[in-house]
């Protein structure tokens, strides 16, 4: 199956319902279709009338109903889609787009001003579309679409190819340059095939995109689009504006980040909307605290889900179910699950690897490495990285972890966020799940700081809930009460707000490094 093929069957079971919907647009199916079929058509003429040589198709703008379109039209001609999150730098966005290969950008005109930039950043562009607008030398989407009128009969039909590229993912850059992850026809088959497994879709499901259709909430919407899914497009993943959302639109199926999720548990109008119509909330990126956790189980209903992937191995490699947690928030025996990620999925296989690729018993914590059809086939152009991070025949995550003897899977740290403190190991997870379960914290991050006698000096850094007031003592007195005096934080700091990624996710790193910066070690 083609990516394309998932949003056609859809089409083909709903072609008058609603498929995309924005501040703007409410398409239906019937419409959608066509609208990509004449984007296809267009791209295709542009390559020479070669699917092969359409390339890689960007698709640079904020949350939008046409943006998606673009997206879906690129991949209907045989193109690569790359992501572009509007929330990253200008700068970082380029220097994927040349990564990529870019040859077909669609733009939105609020990004417009770096036309420039982009022209002389990525040597392969060769077409810019703009999606709401006619720009000076750039044509509109309308220009377009009105050039394929007659869409249907040139649109290409590609043979499907399990093994054919449909996608270059970044992996973020926090760290340095961002990667391109290749991901094939065949990984985006296993993600619609575990997701639908995993939560089989309910009638008329409704779906909403909050967080940047560029990255997990946009991967899961392919999924639901094959079921026939309303899919409900916000420009942010404001607190206030979800929770409207999901009354107005009577939303089934949303993903969040739990940064996201906590802003909604604080909110003051919490309690003012219907979430009646809810079957999954999902979240990933990182763990919630289980006390929040229990919290939005009690709010929201039943309907929590946690997934844990990442861009090489995208969304499902492991999936805690909705009556997972409601079972282990009814339980106290089951209590200890709400802090696990889940259990493999019906598609990948989940292990736990020691340092010299040994895989694991239950209980043992080691790096958490993945077999499957979902796991991408590289790094584009990077075969160093690609093998790096591929030895022993499995997919390493640089995540650290470990399995309970019913198979679900614990995530306790980044690998190499890992503390060491008087020669005793501490994973910052375990501290910050103890942390974010009071009910004055917000948000916040473990770290290990430089320091004479211990090495490292585990040290909390938090936000507070706003107009909430918590002390240092507190939580220092919490954390010695739950953890011992090992794990326990020597000093807790205190910030208005925490530094985030453009998708919402805490910038853990950013906080360590203004205590490592100017050091010959970081450890």
């Amino acid at each position: 199956m083609r990516v394309i093929d998932f949003f056609d069957r859809g089409a083909a079971i709903a072609p008058d319902r609603e498929a995309l919907v924005s501040a703007e647009h409410r398409l239906t199916y019937r419409e959608v279709r066509r609208l990509t079929l004449r984007i296809a058509a267009s791209l295709a003429a542009r390559a020479g009338g070669n699917p092969d040589a359409v390339g890689t198709v960007a698709v640079w703008s904020p949350n939008h109903a046409m943006a998606f379109a673009c997206l879906l039209g690129g991949l209907r001609a045989g193109g690569i889609w790359a992501p572009i999150n509007a929330r990253s730098h200008a700068d970082d966005n380029i220097d994927f787009l040349a990564t990529a290969d870019c040859q077909r950008l669609f733009i939105h005109s609020s990004f417009a001003q770096h036309l420039p930039a982009i022209r002389a950043g990525v040597p392969t562009l060769q077409d810019v579309v703009c999606i709401d607008q006619r720009l000076d030398g750039v044509p509109s989407l309308d220009d377009v679409l009105a050039g394929a009128a007659d869409a249907e009969a040139r649109a290409p039909d590609l043979r499907p190819d399990p093994q054919r590229i449909a996608a270059y993912f970044p992996t973020g850059g926090t760290t340095g340059r961002s990667k391109a992850v290749t991901l094939t026809e065949q990984v985006w088959s296993a993600l619609v095939a575990i997701t639908h497994a995993a939560m089989p879709p309910v009638d008329h499901p409704v779906y909403l995109v909050a967080a940047p259709m560029t990255h997990a909430a946009g991967a899961m919407a392919l999924p639901m689009l094959a079921a026939g899914a309303k899919v409900v497009i916000i420009d942010r993943a404001d607190p206030l504006e979800v929770m409207q959302a999901i009354d107005r639109e009577k939303v089934t199926d949303l993903f969040l980040p739990p940064t996201v999720i906590y802003g909604m548990l604080g909110h003051p109008r919490l309690r003012d909307f219907d979430y009646s119509s809810l079957k999954h909330f999902i979240y990933a990126a990182s763990p919630m605290a289980p006390d929040k956790l229990a919290e939005a189980i009690r709010v929201f209903g039943p309907v929590m889900a946690q997934t844990y992937g990442q861009a090489e191995a995208p969304m499902l490699c492991t999936f805690l179910s909705p009556a997972d947690h409601a079972a282990a928030a009814a339980d106290p025996a089951l209590a200890h699950r709400l802090a696990s990620c889940g259990r493999p999925t019906l598609l990948a296989r989940v292990a736990i690897m020691d340092d010299d690729g040994l895989l694991l018993p239950p209980g043992d914590r080691g790096e958490i490495v993945v077999r499957g059809d979902l796991v991408m086939a590289g790094y584009h152009k990077n075969p160093a990285a690609t093998e790096e991070v591929s030895s022993h025949g499995w997919h390493h995550t640089g995540d650290v972890g470990w399995m309970d003897d019913d198979g679900y899977v614990y995530i306790v740290d980044r690998k190499k966020d890992m503390i060491i403190t008087g020669g005793f190991n501490v994973y910052s997870a375990e501290v910050e799940n103890v942390i974010q379960g009071h009910a004055a914290v917000q948000n916040c991050v473990v770290i290990g700081v430089p320091d004479p006698k211990w090495g490292e000096a585990v040290t909390a850094v938090v936000e507070p809930v706003p107009g909430a007031t918590v002390t240092e003592d507190e939580l220092i007195a919490l954390c010695r009460s739950r953890l011992g005096p090992v794990k326990t934080p020597k000093s807790v700091l205190f910030e208005d707000h925490l530094p985030r990624s453009p998708v919402g996710k805490i910038l853990k790193r950013a906080v360590r490094d203004r205590f490592w910066t100017g050091r010959d070690r970081l450890v």
